[in-house]
């Protein structure tokens, strides 16, 4: 079936909103707390956008956003015309707290204009913190700290801030940190262990040593400890963990931070998927484990290890257990990388930006044409 036709079949059960800035209104849980819905009218929301993590030359966006707030607009703009509800904006640790218990005003200042940008351009934000990924940029004194000094200093800094972005209705979540992880064998000094993808450090460690205590109750101290610094400055908006799904790269298990002896203080799941070509099946079973009563969101997802149409096709298969889908934007639309030479990476970009333009006619067409929650 052409990728065109399968997500009218797989849509037509899902009740979607498309916002704009006139109608922009908090999204929050259903009273079962399974789904999203607008808080004001009730209707089911689904999580439609993009990671806006890194702008294509690798720069990321503390890296530009005040010398070129008009390519931040523009980005917006653009993501908003793919037919986007949702960004998921990256805030690096040391951009915010250079000092120990200094804030970085200017920053916190450009935060709160991003917040009414998204306003503006009827996008709701998907706040991540406590980023590390440029290294060279994480602050000596940070890496120094022991494990309840990082975790007081974390909570500080969630303080700092979500209280730049508290009230707004933009605001969809606070997403504590990216692809937390505990104490392990490669590394096990380091908080940040192994180089990702570009030379970036997307996984981070919330402690170095287990000591007397399970993997659980110390997933659980630290979420309870930002969480509950996060409700001191902002009693409503959403709180989660982007996680790795080991369920998916062990094959098997069960999962950490949204088990019920961890995930009380979570909102929603939310879950970074990249299929395996010739794995679908596998993929799709594993996030299956993920759908533990809350809303699922597939928070990380785009065609680097399949092809487009296997992506398309784990997208099919999961919807009626997802309630949110976010990918990846870099600065380049469709038709810039069209008129391009361009890389492998560029080729990949360009088909998932073309698959999700070409699926947000579908989901709207749900929204026209009504739906039920699933």
């Amino acid at each position: 079936m052409k990728q065109g036709c399968r997500f009218a079949m797989c849509m037509a059960g899902i009740l979607l909103v498309w916002t704009g800035a006139a109608s922009l209104e908090p999204i929050g849980l259903s009273e079962d707390g399974s789904e999203f819905v607008k808080m004001e009218s009730g209707e089911r929301f689904f999580a439609w956008g993009f990671n806006y993590d890194r702008h294509h030359d690798g720069r990321l966006i503390e890296d530009y956003w005040h010398e070129q707030w008009d390519t931040i607009a523009q980005d917006f703009q653009n993501m908003k015309e793919l037919g986007a509800n949702l960004v998921r904006i990256h805030l690096q640790f040391g951009r915010f707290m250079p000092e120990p218990g200094e804030f970085n005003e200017a920053n916190l200042d450009q935060l709160a204009r991003l917040v009414g940008l998204a306003e503006d351009t009827g996008l709701y934000l998907n706040l991540t913190g406590l980023a590390c990924y440029h290294k060279h940029d994480v602050p000596e004194w940070y890496d120094a700290l022991d494990e309840a000094e990082r975790w007081e200093t974390q909570a500080a800094w969630w303080k700092a801030v979500a209280d730049a972005a508290a009230g707004s209705p933009a605001v969809f979540c606070y997403n504590l940190m990216n692809e937390p992880i505990l104490a392990g064998s490669n590394d096990p000094d380091e908080w940040l262990p192994g180089e990702g993808f570009g030379g970036k450090h997307f996984v981070q460690r919330i402690t170095l040593d287990l000591g007397e205590r399970t993997r659980h109750e110390v997933a659980r101290a630290w979420v309870d400890t930002l969480a509950g610094a996060i409700r001191e400055v902002d009693e409503n908006a959403m709180i989660t963990v982007g996680a790795i799904p080991w369920v998916f790269h062990f094959g098997g298990g069960s999962p950490l931070f949204y088990s019920e002896e961890v995930g009380e203080n979570l909102d929603f799941t939310s879950v970074h998927f990249y299929p395996q070509s010739g794995e679908v099946d596998a993929a799709v079973s594993a996030l299956e484990v993920y759908d533990v009563g809350k809303p699922l969101v597939v928070e990380e997802t785009f065609p680097l290890r399949c092809d487009i149409d296997e992506l398309a096709e784990f997208f099919e298969r999961s919807m009626p257990i997802l309630d949110g889908i976010t990918g990846f934007f870099w600065g380049e639309t469709i038709e810039d990388l069209e008129a391009k030479d361009r890389t492998i990476g560029d080729e990949m970009t360009l088909r998932w930006l073309r698959l999700f333009r070409d699926m947000t006619p579908e989901m709207q067409a749900a929204v026209t044409n009504g739906g039920e929650s699933r």
